[in-house]
């Protein structure tokens, strides 16, 4: 949208109105098969959607936020693509609560303040600690993303009730397109191409926040 020149006060609202599409499919998806768990996903989400509202109600302004969040994301898509060449088991150890908690606040105000639903920032962290099995990961992630979309989208329609009106044509799209995405990623892509694909994805999110700061 940033690239089509989306006007900014729009583009935060219909960003988050495509997460909740996409995540309720890959919700389902992914717990359809066997990839979520509720112990990871509610303190997090708890957590999190206050904070999504408040990031969805106020934005920070400057390009140095931009610029600051555009290097976190490139240097987390770097990260999972070294280790997606490493096939090397790593034992599972689920995070304490408190870091639960804070990480789910952290995530959740990032989200709501640029719109791209929280996912993008919980699953390197995930995966860099070795908090959860891959696709449990994703599936958390669908979930979360769910929940900050929702939150971060009401905040953002209290302070500017606007949404495009091609909306429902770019909702048609998402949902093919989550459709597509959440059937392979639940059950039939191996672990090293989803942390491929996922590699590209932050990395393109990284790029967005720094050149249109």
């Amino acid at each position: 949208m940033a690239l089509f020149g989306v006007a900014p006060d729009i583009m935060k609202p219909a960003a988050l109105t495509l997460n909740i599409l996409v995540a309720l499919i890959a919700v389902v998806k992914y717990s359809r098969a066997g990839h979520f768990s509720g112990p990871v996903f509610w303190p997090l989400a708890l957590a999190s959607a206050p904070f999504a509202f408040i990031g969805g109600h106020y934005a920070l302004p400057g390009a140095v936020y931009k610029v600051l969040v555009g290097i976190i994301l490139l240097y987390a898509a770097w990260q999972l693509w070294r280790s997606a060449a490493d096939n090397a088991a790593r034992e599972i150890k689920p995070p304490p609560m408190i870091l639960k908690v804070i990480s789910g606040a952290g995530i959740g105000l990032l989200s709501g303040l640029t719109g791209v639903g929280g996912g993008i920032f919980f699953s390197p962290l995930f995966v860099f600690k070795g908090w959860a099995e891959l696709r449990q990961i994703s599936g958390v992630a669908a979930a979360l993303i769910l929940v900050n979309s929702i939150a971060g989208l009401l905040g953002s329609l209290l302070a500017i009730p606007r949404l495009p009106d091609a909306l429902p044509v770019w909702g048609v799209a998402a949902v093919i397109g989550g459709l597509i995405g959440s059937e392979y990623g639940s059950r039939r892509l191996a672990n090293p191409t989803i942390k491929y694909l996922l590699a590209i994805v932050v990395a393109i999110a990284g790029c967005k926040m720094i050149f249109t700061a």
